[in-house]
């Protein structure tokens, strides 16, 4: 690397060369992120504070776009949100009790037992005899910063993550006083909450280990810190100073938590020489640069700043949920929601919508999201459910697969960076995974497939579309296609809509992979395809598109999402669309406060508060049936239904609520998980050219 120029100036150029070239950003910066960590700790050439720097118009922002502030009360308390970044299994907030002031709330462990708090404030800072009157926090998608005051002494902490490993604490002690102060202070942790933790200490050092998981943390102090532990507890020897009239005091700490497959002790190398403020510059820029990825690709419609904020919020959603690979999971990806204890893991649709949000500004972890599914691929084309990290506190579930969206995922991809590698490593499996509905999933044989599972079992078949206890398998039933292949007793119009979508998307990516032939037969199995769609599952008579019996002479009546997805497909003609279109905006049926909800609110089985998928907005669906308008010309509609969907969905324009799993369409009010990643995916979708 001789002759690289590593000025911070250089590498912004370099930065700013990248972005113009539409080339991928985030390897750039993960590989300028390793260079600063041997600039050291003594460089003055980065010396200069993060404040002097210039000014981040995106990131200032959205401070405090998500309201992180909880001291947990126990364990399990997901009462509030944590902030995590670069993959990291662990999170922090921002304490709200005076008593835990002085440090971060957490860290919050997805490190084990599906997410729980280690402690209160596991690093927190005390200055003896020192009572604060006032706390400011702030909290950017690069990092969290607050700051004690009384009349005498401020103390500002600042945290981010150097690594998916590893965050870093940096706290400045300053007077402000007008008197020399001699202060005496040490670090503690509060009371430990989760089971099976198990402190010891050596040096400067404490090590965490816990019966419940293999990962290890570590605490790592300033040289020279001498602690005392227990199995529970641990304290430092207390450090006294002296600060005249505004003198300052640092003190730098780093936390830890690594699995075994990653090294300790080539971590803790790189912490030895880490520039703090380098970094922090590094992930400040990155941010930005990520932000404004998004923000540049609105649509000419939504270019306002209140709709910035949205993506601001969107992208720390996806950053808070974004795990490394550990355990099972062999590649990068995102959880649904860390906040919801059944969603510490990767499922296929979610996966192939987190991939085309991502993909938008980080398409290195879009990729590594499709790649973790397809690490579990069987050998006759099937893909997984949904797959974990440590299989001892959930199993992966074979029992279904989910709606086929991966082949759309990949496309999104690349359009966006035109990684043909990329495409010939995924196209023999999205070729494969794509006939494997045909062999496993198409009961009479007839081209057009069922939703099924492979034990056979009724709950896993409606599992399998995603869409679990909707209306319209009220009455379905099981049927055996051959050993370890089950379809439901009726033909989907959701399902085949995708199918015939990934026919034509696989047809592009034959095409960019110069095989003609194989890009001829999709195109034409599409176009037979196509021609079924409108002619079983469209009733003339309602104009509406319905799921039907297998013969195809039956309608399963009861209007739901499924049947807009023909227009997302571009499957419908246009006179169909319009049949639709007018159902769609008609407020007593799907035009309500959260537009374009699963199922018709006129329905008698309409039931947002107690039925996951009968009646509920999820946001999934709404951004099908927007993207199906613009489909067919029907922009004005289009552009309608995403304000009224911004506006009515509880906490999606302005600061502080979290994006949620779905809404109450009438209401408005936010449902189910918080932090909600497939959410905010396709809220981006929705606001953005494609």
């Amino acid at each position: 690397m001789s002759g690289f120029d590593l000025s911070y100036q250089s590498i912004l150029k370099q930065m700013a060369l990248l972005k113009l070239k539409k080339m991928n950003l985030n390897k750039f910066v993960t590989y300028i992120v390793i260079l600063v960590l041997v600039l050291g700790f003594g460089c003055n050439k980065t010396k200069e504070s993060v404040k002097n720097t210039k000014k981040f118009i995106f990131l200032n922002q959205s401070n405090h776009i998500l309201d992180f502030k909880i001291t947990p009360k126990s364990a399990f308390d997901k009462s509030g949100l944590v902030f995590s970044d670069q993959g990291a299994w662990f999170g922090y907030s921002f304490p709200d009790t005076i008593s835990s002031y002085g440090g971060f709330s957490g860290p919050f462990l997805m490190t084990q037992q599906n997410g729980v708090w280690s402690s209160a404030n596991f690093a927190q800072l005390i200055l003896n005899n020192v009572v604060w009157n006032s706390i400011e926090t702030k909290s950017y998608n690069s990092h969290l910063e607050q700051t004690f005051k009384n009349e005498n002494l401020e103390l500002s902490q600042q945290l981010f993550f150097s690594s998916g490993h590893t965050a870093i604490i940096n706290s400045t002690i300053t007077n402000i006083g007008e008197k020399t102060l001699a202060i005496s202070m040490h670090w503690k942790n509060r009371p430990i909450a989760a089971d099976g933790l198990k402190l010891t200490a050596a040096a400067n050092e404490v090590t965490i280990h816990s019966t419940k998981s293999n990962a290890i943390g570590h605490l790592l102090f300033p040289a020279g810190t001498s602690i005392k532990s227990t199995d529970s507890s641990y304290l430092t020897e207390s450090e006294h100073i002296s600060l005249k009239p505004n003198q300052s005091k640092e003190i730098r700490i780093s936390q830890t938590f690594i699995f075994p497959e990653y090294s300790w002790e080539n971590e803790k190398t790189a912490l030895a020489t880490i520039s703090f403020d380098s970094v922090l510059k590094i992930r400040k820029e990155e941010k930005e640069l990520q932000i404004s990825a998004l923000v540049n690709s609105l649509k000419p419609a939504f270019k306002d700043s209140i709709y910035e904020l949205v993506l601001a919020k969107a992208h720390l959603t996806l950053q808070n949920n974004w795990r490394i690979a550990a355990g099972e999971l062999k590649h990068e990806g995102l959880f649904p929601s860390y906040h919801y204890e059944w969603f510490h893991g990767f499922w296929a649709w979610d996966s192939w919508k987190h991939a085309v949000g991502l993909s938008y500004y980080h398409s290195d972890l879009a990729k590594n999201q499709l790649r973790a599914m397809f690490d579990y691929q069987q050998e006759d084309g099937f893909v997984v459910d949904c797959i974990y990290r440590d299989t001892t506190i959930e199993a992966h579930n074979y029992r279904d697969t989910k709606p086929p969206l991966a082949v759309w995922a990949v496309v999104k991809i690349f359009e966006k960076d035109k990684d043909t590698a990329f495409v010939k490593e995924m196209y023999p499996k999205l070729k494969k995974y794509h006939e494997w509905w045909y062999h496993k999933r198409d009961h009479d044989e007839d081209g057009l497939c069922e939703y099924g599972s492979t034990d056979g079992s009724l709950i896993a078949a409606k599992w399998e579309s995603g869409m679990d206890n909707a209306i319209r398998f009220d009455n379905s039933k099981i049927l055996k296609n051959e050993e370890g292949a089950y379809s439901l007793d009726q033909e989907s119009v959701d399902l085949n809509a995708y199918l015939y979508a990934e026919k034509l998307y696989l047809s592009a990516l034959a095409e960019v992979l110069k095989l003609s032939e194989a890009a001829e037969m999709y195109k034409k199995e599409a176009a037979f395809l196509k021609t079924s769609i409108q002619n079983q599952f469209y009733d003339p008579v309602d104009g509406w598109f319905y799921d039907t019996n297998l013969e195809g002479t039956t309608f399963i009546k009861g209007e739901g999402s499924e049947g807009w997805t023909a227009l997302w497909a571009n499957a419908a003609s246009q006179a169909q669309a319009a049949t639709v279109k007018d159902r769609m905006m008609d407020p007593k049926k799907f035009f309500t406060k959260v537009p374009f909800q699963t199922m018709g609110a006129d329905h008698p089985k309409f039931d947002p508060l107690n039925g996951y998928w009968r009646g509920p907005n999820w946001l999934d669906q709404a951004y099908f049936g927007v993207k199906g308008l613009r489909n067919y010309g029907f922009n004005a509609e289009a552009d309608k239904a995403t304000v009224q969907i911004l506006k009515g969905a509880e906490g999606v324009l302005g600061k502080g609520k979290s994006i949620r799993e779905n809404y109450h369409p009438i209401s408005g009010e936010g449902r189910e998980a918080q932090n909600f990643s497939w959410s905010a995916a396709h809220l981006i979708m929705l606001l953005t050219e494609e």
